[in-house]
């Protein structure tokens, strides 16, 4: 297994202080705020620690301070409740005693239900197209020295974009993106692995989805983007060790906000997650 993948099971795994608290490392990317992908998968797994024989279906998150990557992180589990069928936790993560994300996370049992799903866009497959990194690494040259390692360094998710194009000179399109999204390396079989890292992985590259109608990308000079909440339903189990395809969509933005939604297919063509996120955009005047 690679360092890098190691590293982000072991960043998701949290230490355990009692059974309703946890702590987590933070991970510096080099952005100026800590990543929000993180958090949520952090949340999500001290939520899942205080559950018993029942997996996350949905989880719902609002970010409400900025992160700071130099810090460890306090989760805090409340048991809303545990019914039947459906377990409820609230999850609070803090620094420096200050509330950055609250999260809600619904549990459910193993039911048989009625199944169907959507069908999977016809798109070209992981093994045709480039993956993200190698195309940063053919344009180190025009990456700004301070965030050249930010784009060019080793990841544990890859990805693979059916629309990939140089952020230093993007082109406008339509808001959809096609991201072939994997784990670099072999992972264990836990479902809690899988989940939280999946969960990692949604906040990547999704709200900028919504800059591709406006012919931007995330290195536009002054632009203010962050993420104000995501939510994530999980409808099949999957592996993040297998290729998914994260198809992604910009219906609208307005008021300095932009609403994405994302859906998630295995290679057999069946949904196995869905989610949304609403997010910041603040593009400087002239």
């Amino acid at each position: 297994m690679s360092e890098v993948v190691k590293n982000l099971i072991k960043l998701l795994e949290l230490e355990s202080i009692d059974e309703t608290h946890f702590r987590g490392h933070s991970q510096d990317l080099g952005y100026p705020k800590l990543f929000g992908g993180q958090v949520i998968g952090q949340s999500l797994s001290a939520a899942s620690q205080t559950v018993a024989d029942r997996q996350p279906h949905s989880l719902h998150t609002y970010f409400i301070r900025p992160g700071d990557a130099k810090l460890s992180i306090e989760f805090a589990v409340e048991n809303v409740r545990d019914g039947g069928s459906f377990s409820v936790r609230r999850v609070v993560a803090s620094q420096n005693s200050k509330p950055i994300l609250e999260m809600t996370v619904s549990f459910q049992g193993h039911e048989d239900g009625l199944e169907h799903s959507v069908s999977m866009p016809n798109v070209p497959g992981p093994e045709v197209l480039e993956p993200e990194l190698k195309i940063y690494r053919q344009h180190a040259e025009e990456i700004p020295a301070p965030i050249r390692d930010l784009f060019t360094a080793d990841r544990p998710i890859e990805y693979r974009i059916v629309e990939n194009q140089n952020p230093f000179r993007p082109r406008h399109g339509i808001g959809k993106r096609h991201m072939w999204i994997r784990s670099t390396a072999a992972l264990p079989d836990s479902p809690l692995v899988h989940q939280s890292m999946l969960a990692y992985t949604t906040d990547y590259g999704f709200l900028e989805t919504a800059l591709m109608p406006h012919g931007l990308s995330i290195i536009y000079p002054g632009l203010t983007i962050a993420s104000l909440d995501h939510a994530i339903w999980f409808h099949r189990p999957f592996r993040l060790d297998d290729w998914l395809l994260y198809v992604a969509d910009a219906p609208t933005t307005g008021g300095g906000r932009a609403y994405v939604r994302g859906q998630i297919f295995d290679q057999s063509g069946q949904l196995v997650a869905s989610t949304t996120q609403e997010g910041l955009i603040r593009v400087p005047s002239k």
